[in-house]
C-alpha cells in the first residue's frame, strides 16, 4: 500500500539534496511523495538553524501541523536537519506530538525512527554523530533528477566562525571518496542531468582519496567529473577563501564545463570584524583570491555573503565592507543582520549593535548589492548564450532555464527543449529573470 510523504525544506541546497535522498531512503517503506501536507501519512520538516528566524519559522509550522493532526492522530510528523540537531529535546519538550526528531548525519535512519514511532506510539530521536557516514547507507538515487541536480561531496566544517553554529549541527569536515562521487554524478547523468552543482558546507574544502589512496582537490574532482561525456555543466558551493587554492584557480581557466559564476562569501570588508568573526584571511586576502580568479576566467561572475551588525561593527568597519562591494562589484549577493546563535562564540560577545543600526547598515548595503546585480544583467543583454532549459515556464509555450552566469531565463521555446542547452538572445531585464529569444547557433557567444 502506497503511503503519502511530504517535505517541506528549509535552508541551502544541501537540505535540498538531503530531502532527496530521505524520499529515496523511505521509498521501499512503501511512501511516494506529494505536494502537500493535507493528507500525508508522514510529513517532514527539513530543517535550518542557520539565523534565528529559520528556527522561528519551524516552530510555526510545528504549530499548524499539530491541529493537522488533531484531525488525523495516524500523521506522522518528523523534524529533520540542522535544527532538530542542535534543539532536539527542545522540540520535543515544546511539541510533544512530534514523532521523530532526526539529526542531518542520521537520516539514513529514518526507515527504523519511522518504524520505532509507529509501533511504540512515542518519539524516536538521533541526533548522534555516527562513526560510519550516511552515505555508506544510502541507497542508489531513485528520484529522477530533472536536467540540473545537486551532489553532496562534503559535509561539516572545521573553521568554527565564532557566528556559525554548522560545526555544531553539522560537525567536522568530511569528504566522500573520489570514486563514490563520481559512482552517483553517472548515475544522475544517465537519469537525465546535464549540470551538477557540487555541495559542501565548505565545498572546496573537499579532500576526497581516489582508488589509488591518493589525495584530491576539488580542482582535480573537478576534472575528473568533467570526463563524463554526457555532463554539460558544473557549478559548486559554498566556498570559503582560506580553501581556494592554486589547481582550483586552474580548473577555472581550463576547464570550460566549469561554469564562470562562483559563490564566494567574504562575509565583511573590515580585518577587525573579520578577526573577530574567525575567519583566518583578511580583506586583502579575499581581493588577491578575486583578482586571480579573473584572471584564470575574465568572464567570471562573483557572488557573496555578508553580515551587518556583528558585535562591536563601527561605522568605520561597515564603510571598509562597502569599500570591498565597490572594489569587487558582485553579480549577486546574500545578506542579512548578524542574528545571535546560541551556543556559538559571538553571541557572548559584548557591544552587541543595535537594532536599528543593522536595518539602516542592510538597506544601504543592499540597495548598492542590488545596484550591482543590475549592472551586471544588463551588462550582458545583447549576447546570445547556452541556456540549459529546465522547466516549464508561467505561460502557455515558455520554459525556462539558467544562463552561465545562473541568471533565470525564460523564452518561448517548445517544453521538448527542456534538458537541452539552447542558444538565447538576452533583450530585456525582469523582476527576478532575463527574458530572451531562441537564436540560431551561428550567432552563439558564450
Amino acid at each position: 500500500m502506497t503511503k503519502r510523504l511530504f517535505i517541506k525544506t528549509y535552508g541551502c541546497q544541501m537540505n535540498v539534496y538531503d530531502s532527496a535522498r530521505m524520499a529515496d531512503v523511505l521509498a521501499p517503506l512503501g511512501y511516494a511523495p506529494g505536494d502537500d501536507a493535507e493528507g500525508a501519512d508522514l510529513v517532514i520538516l527539513n530543517t535550518c538553524h542557520i539565523r534565528e528566524k529559520a528556527s522561528e519559522k519551524v516552530y510555526s509550522e510545528l504549530g499548524r501541523l499539530r491541529l493537522m493532526k488533531q484531525e488525523r492522530p495516524g500523521t506522522l510528523i518528523a523534524v529533520a536537519g540542522c535544527t532538530a540537531q542542535a534543539e532536539g529535546a527542545e522540540i520535543l519538550r515544546r511539541m510533544p506530538f512530534v514523532d521523530v526528531v532526526v539529526g542531518p548525519q542520521a537520516y539514513h535512519r529514518l526507515p527504523e525512527l519511522v518504524a520505532r514511532a509507529s509501533r511504540a506510539g512515542g518519539a524516536a530521536l538521533d541526533t548522534e554523530f555516527p562513526v560510519d557516514t550516511k552515505f555508506d547507507h544510502l541507497p542508489e538515487t531513485a528520484t529522477p533528477p530533472g536536467p540540473a541536480a545537486f551532489l553532496t561531496i562534503q559535509e561539516g566544517c572545521d573553521k568554527f566562525c565564532t557566528f556559525c553554529v554548522v560545526p555544531y549541527t553539522r560537525g567536522a569536515e568530511f569528504s566522500r571518496p573520489v570514486a563514490e562521487v563520481l559512482r552517483e554524478a553517472e548515475r544522475l547523468v544517465a537519469g537525465g542531468a546535464r549540470e551538477l552543482t557540487l555541495l559542501g558546507q565548505n565545498v572546496n574544502a573537499y579532500h576526497g582519496r581516489d582508488a589509488d589512496g591518493r589525495e584530491l582537490g576539488l580542482g582535480g574532482l573537478v576534472r575528473r567529473l568533467a570526463r563524463i561525456p554526457a555532463l554539460g555543466r558544473l557549478r559548486y558551493t559554498t566556498s570559503h577563501p582560506r580553501d581556494v587554492d592554486d589547481a582550483l584557480i586552474a580548473a577555472h581557466g581550463e576547464e570550460p564545463k566549469l561554469m564562470p559564476y562562483l559563490h564566494l562569501p567574504v562575509q565583511s570588508g573590515s580585518d577587525r570584524i573579520l578577526e573577530a568573526m574567525n575567519r583566518g584571511h583578511d580583506a586583502a586576502h579575499f581581493l588577491r583570491i578575486v583578482e586571480r580568479l579573473r584572471q584564470a576566467r575574465p568572464d567570471l561572475a562573483l557572488s557573496s555573503d555578508f553580515i551587518v551588525g556583528f558585535p562591536g561593527e563601527s561605522d568605520a568597519d561597515f564603510a571598509a565592507t562597502m569599500d570591498l562591494v565597490r572594489e569587487v562589484g558582485f553579480a549577486g549577493a546574500f545578506s542579512f543582520k548578524y542574528s545571535a546563535r546560541p551556543g556559538t562564540p559571538a553571541a557572548l560577545l559584548e557591544r552587541q549593535v543595535p537594532e536599528a543600526v543593522k536595518d539602516a547598515r542592510l538597506q544601504d548595503l543592499q540597495s548598492l548589492l542590488r545596484a550591482q546585480t543590475e549592472a551586471f544583467n544588463r551588462s550582458v543583454l545583447g549576447r546570445v548564450v547556452p541556456v540549459l532549459v529546465e522547466k516549464p515556464g508561467r505561460h502557455p509555450g515558455q520554459v525556462v532555464g539558467r544562463s552561465p552566469w545562473l541568471q533565470a531565463v525564460h523564452v518561448e521555446a517548445p517544453r521538448a527543449a527542456i534538458g537541452a542547452t539552447i542558444d538565447v538572445r538576452l533583450v530585456r531585464l525582469g523582476p527576478n529573470s532575463i527574458a530572451g529569444e531562441v537564436a540560431s547557433a551561428a550567432g552563439a557567444a558564450a
